[in-house]
Parts: structure tokens; sequence; C-alpha cells
């Protein structure tokens, strides 16, 4: 079992990606044996915070806008699920509330606490009106909708090829389908090359950066298709250049192959 709470560390100071990849992915040969998840309750019990309150702090329950706060909230909070879903074995756990941001730690009645049950409960209410939380939701189920269509983490382990610490990127394959993170804070990048065996057609099949969830839709429809290069990158024998906005990552499935 391995429990990725790193990665919020490394997504939010200036640490390894090569480290956070390796804590992610575990000892080689043992993915059949891994169960990943991005929260457990243990680590906000007694004291501690939930995944929700590292990443949005009070931001969560006192913002009804979008701030800067809150948007790098909620990106983070796709992206670390997204890879921690992806990116190792075949086995992920999600814990009751984390798939919607709830924004307070689970604490169970204890001596400790004098016995209160003020914080053993889910408010399930936040999901009632639109907002923040329920966009997280829709993207928690179209993340898990997809696995449930391709089965990508059942059929494929991930090849991981692109590691960039300056850039703050990661990709890996799975199969036809490829996944590209940008952690970094600030820059986007136009045109970034990332590699692809497959000559052909790459469409996105699933961005973090969508409006329907909580992100700024920098990425347009038109841009969702993008044909490789003739050029070796990653050792790989072709390449895509791709619209990468920044603190977002989008899942790209190879849709037609081109022989030449």
């Amino acid at each position: 079992m391995q429990i990725p709470s790193k990665p919020i560390h490394y997504s939010t100071k200036s640490q390894s990606l090569f480290q956070m990849v390796d804590t992610l992915v575990g000892i080689k040969g043992s993915s059949d044996k891994m169960l990943l998840y991005s929260e457990n309750h243990n680590q906000s019990i007694s004291g501690g915070q939930s995944f929700a309150e590292i990443l949005f702090g009070k931001t969560l329950e006192q913002s009804s806008v979008m701030t800067d706060s809150l948007l790098r909230g909620c990106s983070l909070h796709k992206m670390i699920r997204l890879i921690t879903f992806t990116i190792g074995g075949r086995a992920y756990l999600n814990f009751m509330g984390n798939e919607f941001g709830h924004p307070k730690r689970v604490e169970f009645p204890t001596e400790s606490n004098n016995f209160s049950f003020s914080l053993a409960n889910r408010d399930w209410d936040l999901l009632a009106k639109p907002g923040v939380h329920q966009d997280l939701l829709s993207f928690e189920k179209d993340m898990m909708d997809l696995n449930k269509i391709e089965r990508i983490i059942s059929r494929w382990l991930p090849n991981i090829h692109h590691v960039n610490d300056t850039n703050m990127v990661i990709s890996y394959l799975r199969g036809p389908f490829l996944f590209i993170f940008n952690f970094h804070p600030s820059n986007s990048y136009d045109r970034y090359n990332v590699g692809v065996e497959e000559a052909g057609e790459y469409q996105i099949i699933l961005n973090t950066d969508e409006k329907k969830y909580s992100g700024q839709g920098s990425i347009v429809q038109d841009q969702y298709v993008q044909k490789t290069v003739s050029r070796r990158v990653d050792g790989m024998r072709n390449c895509l250049e791709v619209l990468l906005p920044s603190r977002s990552a989008q899942v790209y499935k190879l849709t037609r192959i081109l022989r030449v």
C-alpha cells in the first residue's frame, strides 16, 4: 500500500518531480500489490488537516467567487487525484467526501475532543448548490467513467517517459492514452513537445482546466485534436506540440493511426 500525500508538498514547493513520481510509482514490479489514494481519514484525525483544508485553507468556506487562491486549490485538487489514480498500479481508493473537496476533517469522538460528534460527519448539503463542490464531483465522476469505459488502469501499466523539473511537467503513456501534467504555478506553454510512439491524431478526452470543472477554459475546442510531428522526443519516434495551461492536466487518446 502506498500513501501519496507528498504530491501536495511537491506541487506547492520547489521539490523534485522525480521524487514525487518515485513516491507514487513505488518499487518496480510491485504495482499489482499497490493501493493508491490522495487522502485517507487517518491523515486528518486528531487535529490534522483534510486534503481540502491543506489546498484551500479557509478560502473554500469564505469565498463565493473564484479567487486566485480558490483556483489554485481547485486545480491542484483535480491534478493530484488524476495523477494518483493513473500513474501507479491497478487499484485506487477514495474516502467518502474527498471526491468533492469536503472542507473539514473527520474526527471521531475521543477523549481528546471530549467525545464530540461535531466533526464526525460529511456535509452533503455542499452539493445542493452550484459551485466548486459540484464541479469537483463532476470531474471525479468523469475521471471514473473514463476508466470504466476504457479500462485504462486494468489493461495497461504506465510508461513514464517525460519528467522535467524546470518546466514542472510530467507525462506518461498507458496504451493509447497520453497523460500530461503541468504543475507550474504560472507558466503556460503554447507548443510543448512531448514524445509519443504512434504517429496519428490524438484527442483530449479529459481536461482539468475545463470551466465545468471550475477551470479557466484555456484550451478551446478546435485545439482538442492534435496531429503528431515526425520528430524524436523523449526517446519516442514522434511527438505532439500541445498547449499546456499552468496547473492543469490533459488526457489524450490516440484516435487515428497514420502509417508512414
